[in-house]
Parts: structure tokens; sequence; C-alpha cells
């Protein structure tokens, strides 16, 4: 028991950084943290985002996904990811699941917009570090709430 406590504690660390991986691509997308966001890629990744979407490679594609394709679309939004699981492949690779919410609002309109979808990466660890090398985003479904507005707390 005590010579597999290494490998057990490795498998505990790795499985909470890929999982703060979801967390940041939530914080650096919703809080246009461009930095944050491209962090959490290798450099020869693919954002796989499907229909209407499209698929991005490497840094330069996440770029511009982000300025060219999807900020520019939501005014605003918030992410929360839930049902998080990890199966690693091996000590350095593994497959990470979650499902998504998010709530927004179109750049063109006030009317709340709610999104639901699985994302399924393949991340990798290299010299130290987990990042993703390819996400595949599978949206169930991209609705907006009629009559319905999300708008910032009037200040006091």
């Amino acid at each position: 028991m005590i010579d597999e406590l290494p490998s057990r504690l490795d498998r505990i660390e790795s499985r909470q950084a890929i999982e703060d991986l979801a967390s940041c691509y939530c914080h650096g997308f919703d809080k246009r943290d461009e930095a944050r966001f491209l962090s959490i890629w290798w450099e020869d990744c693919v954002w796989a985002i499907g229909p209407p979407f499209g698929s991005f490679e490497g840094h330069a594609g996440i770029l511009t996904a982000l300025h060219d394709v999807l900020w520019p679309a939501w005014g605003m939004s918030q992410h929360i990811t839930s049902n998080h699981l990890v199966d690693f492949v091996d000590a350095n690779t593994a497959v990470a699941c979650c499902d998504v919410d998010c709530t927004g609002v179109l750049a063109d309109s006030a009317k709340a917009t709610f999104v639901g979808a699985t994302y399924t990466d393949r991340v990798e660890r290299r010299s130290g570090v987990w990042k993703i090398k390819q996400r595949d985003v599978v949206i169930h479904y991209f609705n907006s709430f009629e009559n319905t507005e999300l708008s910032k707390p009037i200040a006091q």
C-alpha cells in the first residue's frame, strides 16, 4: 500500500489539475481573460466547437475563435461546468468529460440565451503540466428565452 502512495497521490493531483482546466476555460472566456484562456491549451491543440461555429487549430486558431467569432457574438456569458469525469489512459494522458450550461446574452440582443453542451477533452501532461490537446464540443441546445432579459443590477 505504501508503495502505491506516490502514484495514487499523482492521480489525485492530476485529476484536480485537469478539472481546473475546465474552470480556467470558463473564467477565461466569461471574463475575456485571453491569457488565462490560452493557458489551458497546448500549442498543437484542436478546439472542435462544431456547428455553427467550426473547428480551430493551434493558439492562432483559438485566438481567431475568441476575437473573430465568439466574443463578438456574446455580450456577456457565464459558464458553469458539472459532472466531471477523468479517465486516465496512462500517467500523462487522460480523457476528461464535463457538461456545461452557459447563460448569457448575444451581442445584438438583451434576450437571455441558454446553451447546454458536453465537452470531451483529450488532455496531456508535458513537462509536468496538464493542458488540453483536443476539445470536442457537442451542443445539445442553444435557445433564447422569449420575454426574458438579462441585465446588471442597478447601482445604488
